[in-house]
This record gives C-alpha cells, sequence and structure tokens, in this order.
C-alpha cells in the first residue's frame, strides 16, 4: 500500500468567464488507471460545502461547467468509509510586480510566487535559468535589475507541516532585462495651431503636453517662477492638457512611474493681449536643417506676418531669440542646435566656418522691413542680447 494520498489535478480550459458564457473545470486523479473516484467540487474557502446542481453544470463524473468566478477547487472519493485524494490547493501562479512588458536595467521588481486558498502555510522552491537564483521565499525583491536577471521563472510550494508533500509546478514566466532604457519624449501640441512646435503661447489658449515612451503612469511636472513644484491638474492618460494662464509660464517635463525623466521645456504665457510672441521650435533644432522663426500676434495666430527664415542651422545661431512689434516686445526663447551625429568631420568644419561668417556678416547688415500700408510695422530680432537683423520675409494675406 502506498503510504501518500493521490492527487486530483484541476484543469480548466479558460480562466475568465465570459458574459452570459461558462467555463469547463476537470478533475482527474492520477494515474490515469486507477477507477472508481467521485469528484466533489468547491469554491472559495477550504471549508466550503460541495458544489450543487444550483451551483454548477455538471457533466460526467469530473467534469462541469462553471458561470460564476471565483477559486475553484476539487478532490476525489471512492470506497466505504470514502478515501480521499490529498486536498492541495490550485497550481501556484507567477507574478511580476509591476506587470511591465519591458524591465530595463537598474529598475526595481518584484517576482513573487502566489498559492491561492486554503490556510495552508508554505515553504517555496524557485527554478529559473537566470544567473541570479532566487531564494526560497513566496517572493524574490530585485531592487537594480541587470541582464543577469533576464530568464524564466517558476515555483511550487511546499507544505510546511508535511515535506514530502507539494504542489505542481508553476507556468514559466519570463522576464527580460534591456539594457538601453529610451528616454521619454515631452510634446507640446496647441490644439489650434497647423504647426505645433512651438514654447511661447496667448493667455486662455488650449495647449497639450504629450508624454511619448515606452513606460507607464505618467505625470508632467511643473516648477514655476516662484519656485513650485507641482504636477499637472489635468491629465488624460499620458497628456497633461492646460487653459493656459499667466500663472503656467513654467518649465514642464515628463516623468514615468519607473523615475525616467524627459528633456525640459520651458513654456511661456503672453498676458500682453497687444503684444507679440515668438513662434520657435520645442525641441533642439538638428544641425544643417531649416527653421523659422516668426512673430505672431493674437489677431493673427494662423499666419503671422513676419518670418526668420536660417536655411541651415549651426552651433552658432543657438541663443535667446525674443521678436519686436510696434515697439512691444515679445518674451525671450532660447534655441537650442544639436549636432548631425552623420555629418562627417569636413562638413562641420564647412558648417562651422560658414556660421562664423555668417554672424559676421549679420552683424555688419542692418535691414529694416516696413509695411505697405499706412500703420508702421517694425518687425527686429535679438539674439543672445545682440542684435541681429535678419532679412525680413514678408507673408502674402
Amino acid at each position: 500500500m502506498e503510504s501518500n494520498k493521490p492527487k486530483a489535478k484541476l484543469r480548466a480550459d479558460n480562466t475568465a468567464v465570459p458574459v452570459g458564457g461558462s467555463v469547463t473545470l476537470t478533475c482527474s486523479v492520477n494515474p490515469s488507471s486507477s477507477s472508481g473516484w467521485k469528484y466533489y467540487w468547491y469554491r472559495d474557502e477550504k471549508s466550503s460545502e460541495a458544489l450543487t446542481t444550483q451551483d454548477a453544470v455538471f457533466h460526467s463524473n469530473g467534469q462541469i461547467s462553471v458561470s460564476q468566478e471565483g477559486l475553484y477547487r476539487c478532490r476525489g472519493g471512492r470506497g466505504n468509509p470514502v478515501y480521499y485524494t490529498e486536498d492541495m490547493s490550485n497550481r501556484p501562479v507567477v507574478t511580476l510586480y509591476p506587470n511591465w512588458s519591458e524591465i530595463y536595467r537598474g529598475e526595481t521588481i518584484t517576482v513573487r510566487c502566489e498559492i491561492h486558498g486554503g490556510d495552508t502555510e508554505w515553504d517555496y522552491e524557485w527554478e529559473t535559468n537566470s544567473m541570479i537564483k532566487a531564494p526560497n521565499q513566496n517572493e524574490y525583491r530585485i531592487r537594480s535589475a541587470s541582464s543577469s536577471n533576464s530568464g524564466n521563472y517558476r515555483c511550487k510550494g511546499r507544505k510546511k507541516s508535511s515535506q514530502h508533500k507539494t504542489t505542481e509546478w508553476s507556468d514559466s514566466v519570463t522576464l527580460t532585462v534591456s539594457d538601453n532604457k529610451p528616454r521619454p519624449v515631452l510634446t507640446v501640441s496647441p490644439s489650434w495651431l497647423m504647426s505645433p512646435d512651438r514654447v511661447q503661447h496667448f493667455t486662455s489658449d488650449s495647449v497639450s503636453l504629450t508624454c511619448e515612451g515606452n513606460f507607464t503612469e505618467w505625470r508632467v511636472r511643473k516648477f514655476s517662477e516662484d519656485g513650485r513644484l507641482s504636477d499637472c491638474r489635468r491629465m488624460t492618460g499620458s497628456t497633461c492638457n492646460i487653459n493656459t494662464s499667466e500663472s503656467d509660464t513654467a518649465v514642464y517635463w515628463c516623468e514615468s512611474g519607473s523615475g525616467e525623466f524627459s528633456s525640459a521645456v520651458n513654456i511661456t504665457v503672453q498676458n500682453d493681449g497687444n503684444g507679440p510672441i515668438l513662434v520657435s521650435p520645442v525641441h533642439p533644432v538638428t544641425e544643417g536643417a531649416s527653421v523659422s522663426l516668426s512673430c505672431s500676434l493674437r489677431t493673427q495666430k494662423y499666419f503671422p506676418m513676419w518670418e526668420l527664415k536660417i536655411s541651415a542651422v549651426s552651433k552658432s545661431d543657438e541663443g535667446f531669440y525674443k521678436c519686436q512689434y510696434s515697439g512691444r516686445e515679445s518674451a525671450q526663447s532660447w534655441m537650442s542646435v544639436k549636432a548631425d551625429v552623420s555629418s562627417s568631420p569636413v562638413r562641420l568644419i564647412v558648417g562651422l566656418v560658414c556660421g562664423v561668417s555668417l554672424i559676421i556678416i549679420l552683424l555688419l547688415l542692418l535691414y529694416r522691413c516696413r509695411t505697405t500700408n499706412s500703420e508702421t510695422f517694425s518687425f527686429t530680432y535679438y539674439k543672445l542680447f545682440i542684435i541681429q537683423r535678419h532679412k525680413c520675409i514678408m507673408r502674402s494675406m
């Protein structure tokens, strides 16, 4: 006679009950050649009464259909008096917290073994092909993940009261730790603009700040001119929505749930109803690219009257810019220029020489553009507090 009782095994054709549908559960005892078993079904607590025809649809011996969610278990019995199988819980489950599809080097994650049902105390055994072995506890906390933590993890439980009695192995869960962590990106999109690439806005404009990247739990943070740090009050998913006021002049950036930061964007809100704003790029402009800066009025949002065009941006063009209209100046904004990584050293040298030459020429040239109507329209760009009057190009209205 065997000293160990046989164990009943529970299988489900699905783990989610569809609306108005059911799930089929099958209970069996190994070895499959054994016969004479009658199966008893239970839901939730270990001490609950066996299910009846009011709780489930009974099919052939060992199979039922259920439409109510819960934790189900089964056991087999035969003979008189009834000899029951060992009452063991369902197969354990390995879960990841947080349950992110990708984990990056340096992040914290917990691998947990969960065995539901009953009040049994367990010792835990882990099996993994990662380079680092998990401890014999129900959870394994990785505080600074690395590629050595990548691998398949599965677990099983062993009764503390009887060490030779164990659950089955759980299904394996794959943990992948990537070395290259992408950086979040913050984009600025006023709803009324055809080209949303700008950092200055009028009061009462609708502005959206959107966080982009393979992260979760986004928040947009704000550092105001008065030194206050706060979070966006109107977040929809990964987007912060602002109906601009003067107090919204601040530095904004994205922060992910895992602590990653985007580059910061300095947003300025113009509170002078008759003053201009400078339309300038939010993100750094690549060397050699074309860029247009324009001066816009509240009454002419869609078609700025004047533009400053730089056909091939160089590092020397980086700096503060502002524009002026009829004696009123816009706020100043910084235009950043980044290197073109695809450029050869020769192209970089030529670009540097051309940029320096252009600055010298621009400092020597003074141009003033006037409109043809009776109102004088003086339009000047400033860079790094040195007046640079580039050639003005008048848009046809």
